[in-house]
């Protein structure tokens, strides 16, 4: 597996489609958590709160993948992802077809109330 020492890397190494793709899921993400630390971790892209991680998302030889890094929120969205291959914590799709902004804004927002519920709780 090549590393990255930033994201920036990571996306210039993609093919020029994928780049495209994930530059769409990394600018959703963004804007639903603006205040997230963007590092590369376990190959991919990821954004996290402190030390947690919040999402991460990847691209690969066939297709593009978001991963929301909890079961529970691949549940709550089961819905909006059945015309997705899902399997676990991955939501796959197409290069060059995103999931919408706004499904991915909603499974950050989502990710979170999971957070802000885990920190209350300690």
């Amino acid at each position: 597996m090549q590393k990255f020492a930033t994201v920036e890397d990571y996306l210039a190494a993609q093919p020029p489609r994928s780049r495209a793709t994930l530059e769409k899921v990394r600018a959703a993400i963004r804007a639903a958590a603006p205040d997230a630390e963007e590092k590369v971790a376990y190959g991919m892209p990821g954004f996290y709160l402190g030390k947690r991680p919040l999402v991460y998302y990847a691209g690969l030889k066939k297709h593009c993948s978001l991963f929301p890094a909890s079961y529970a929120v691949m549940r709550e969205f089961a819905d909006d992802l059945a015309k997705y291959d899902t399997e676990k914590g991955t939501i796959r799709f197409p290069i060059g077809k995103p999931p919408p902004a706004t499904l991915v804004k909603r499974i950050v927002k989502a990710r979170i109330r999971e957070h802000e519920e885990k920190r209350r709780r300690r």
